[in-house]
């Protein structure tokens, strides 16, 4: 009460632990502090360690008033009524002083401290520095605060607390006990959010309450600010659907049935619920994270194994019908695609902070994730674009018919062609015995019709596989099987079509157009799609002497 006005105060600050016993969850901390308190152990620095909301600076806020009580209850919890503890509690007291390091990081700030340091305190039995976000001091100031922490007055007590301790120089570490305070769990966060409300006066459901504390990741302030906002949307009554709507997460249903499309890459049923989200007022890079924690618990279920109802609840933190839910779609999935799929919505989350269109970003991810195919074909075509213009650029000959560009049109060449090459085409009864076996043989290699048929279908009905397909060459057909090779570089085609499904595929059009049944088999031929080697020497003679045997390079692949 101010002026006849009440100040009101933020949850999070109203419920704020003040004695060892109010401090949920850090068990390990809270009892190694009270040993140290009751054997008179107490070292001279502390650094307590944790991400956001874990109680870095609430427990060194109780750990000064149980140091300095004049009458603790049971030997270390401070009393809370004596003269100390109330002027701590009202941050009046002149000996207990709290430094937010990440605006207070200069040399002469700390080097302030390190003169005043010496002084005794007024009135209390420690005089206590509790420096805050400490990683944020400069490198200077760390080497001013050295001297002090190794070899500081009988009198001081440093408690220092940060949420990063790796950018803490050694030397500062080696010189405080260190405490590593952990993330809550969502049942110990929805245990103390129920008696908050409770102590509030607010009715709520246990499934309101437990999706608030799934929606803090681990951290009690969270919590507690959540928890505040959730109880002005819901004029006093906290509901389930109240909550989702007023924290803007998505329903397990809705998870569960936009992973359902991905994994069975329904591109439409994808994207609708995509844009459904949207019409919401979801946030895009909300929607990613969701579902990226969404695939990650599906790959702790696959990675698992067989695994019950009840255990999977405990690992996932979740209800048994959603722990169910898991189970039966981690069957459903593959391995590898969960992977895939988690890896593009993690990118894409990190990529919308900055995009101009996030939905349109997280559109393109569920697109990718549905037509992996998509992805790859656009990669080679963007390879082969690229090998083609710098082919184009040096002046390489080309081959006609080469599966890098397409035949050119038949025109008058743009030089004066040599004699030699000018004749009339021969007759087939001119041609030399050497031409005709060649020709024999690079007709005894050409494709059957009928696969060149079952290749054009496949392309037109299935796009996934038209961009594998062609790369493949037809080596031959015997007893029922059809033999396709793949080059060395076209090996990451060869796994991907080199699977029951695709092969299935492919079989069922082949024996639909042979008349009979037809099994495929892919394997990597290293002598695929290469031209006959006397005719590549022909054609390196004829560009030499049409271009110059200075301006054609010979570039193996």
């Amino acid at each position: 009460m101010e002026n006849g006005v009440h100040q009101y105060r933020a949850i999070y600050r109203e419920w704020r632990p003040k004695t060892f016993g109010d401090i949920v969850g850090q068990d390990a901390v809270t009892t190694a502090l009270k040993n140290q308190i009751l054997s008179g152990r107490i070292a001279h620095a502390y650094l307590f360690c944790g991400s956001r909301g874990t109680g870095k600076t609430t427990t060194a806020r109780v750990f000064a008033r149980a140091v300095n009580c004049l009458s603790p209850v049971d030997g270390y919890e401070p009393c809370g009524k004596c003269e100390m503890c109330r002027d701590i509690l009202a941050d009046t007291c002149m000996d207990v002083v709290e430094i937010d390091a990440a605006s207070n990081n200069s040399v002469d700030q700390i080097r302030d401290l390190r003169d005043k340091v010496v002084y005794p305190p007024a009135k209390a039995k420690k005089k206590v520095y509790i420096i805050d976000e400490v990683h944020q001091l400069s490198s200077g100031a760390f080497n001013a605060l050295l001297k002090t922490l190794e070899e500081p007055p009988e009198h001081a007590l440093f408690l220092l607390a940060t949420t990063d301790p790796g950018k803490l120089p050694a030397t500062v570490l080696s010189r405080c006990q260190r405490f590593d305070l952990k993330r809550y769990s969502v049942q110990v966060l929805a245990k103390q959010l129920r008696k908050v409300v409770d102590g509030e006066g607010v009715s709520a459901q246990d499934e309101a309450l437990f999706e608030i504390a799934r929606a803090a990741s681990g951290g009690m302030r969270d919590a507690l600010s959540l928890l505040e906002m959730c109880m002005s949307f819901g004029a006093g009554e906290l509901t389930l659907s109240g909550v989702r709507e007023a924290i803007g997460t998505s329903s397990p249903e809705f998870l569960f049935s936009f992973a359902e499309a991905l994994i069975g890459d329904d591109v439409a049923a994808a994207l609708k619920a995509v844009d459904d989200s949207m019409l919401e007022g979801r946030d895009p890079r909300s929607l990613a994270g969701e579902m990226t924690s969404h695939l990650r618990d599906l790959m702790l279920i696959k990675a698992m194994g067989t695994v019950s109802e009840e255990d999977a609840a405990e690992i996932l933190e979740c209800t048994l019908e959603d722990a169910g839910n898991y189970l039966r779609q981690a069957a459903r999935a593959e391995s590898d695609k969960l992977m895939r799929m988690m890896e593009l919505f993690m990118r894409v989350e990190a990529e919308m902070k900055d995009a101009s269109l996030p939905q349109t970003r997280l559109e393109m991810c569920v697109f990718l994730c549905c037509r992996p195919s998509e992805q790859l074909r656009l990669d080679a075509l963007a390879e082969r674009v690229t090998k083609l213009e710098k082919r184009l650029e040096e002046g390489v000959f080309v081959k006609k018919g080469s599966e890098d560009v397409p035949p050119p049109p038949e025109e008058e060449p743009p030089f004066d062609m040599p004699e030699e090459f000018a004749q009339p085409a021969q007759t087939t009864k001119d041609i030399p015995v050497e031409g005709t076996r060649k020709q024999q043989k690079k007709q005894a290699n050409m494709p059957d019709p009928v696969w060149e048929r079952a290749l054009n279908e496949l392309c037109s009905e299935n796009p996934s596989l038209a961009a594998m397909l062609p790369k493949a060459v037809f080596l031959g057909r015997e007893n029922g099987m059809v033999t396709l090779g793949f080059e060395k570089k076209n090996n990451m085609y060869m796994r991907i079509l080199d699977t029951d499904a695709k092969k299935a595929l492919i079989a069922a059009k082949l024996s639909a157009i042979y008349g009979e049944n037809t099994t495929v088999a892919v394997i990597q031929s290293d002598t695929a799609g290469k031209p006959d080697p006397a005719e590549r020497t022909d054609t390196i003679i004829l560009a030499r002497d049409i271009f110059g045997r200075e301006n054609v390079e010979i570039m193996e692949e």
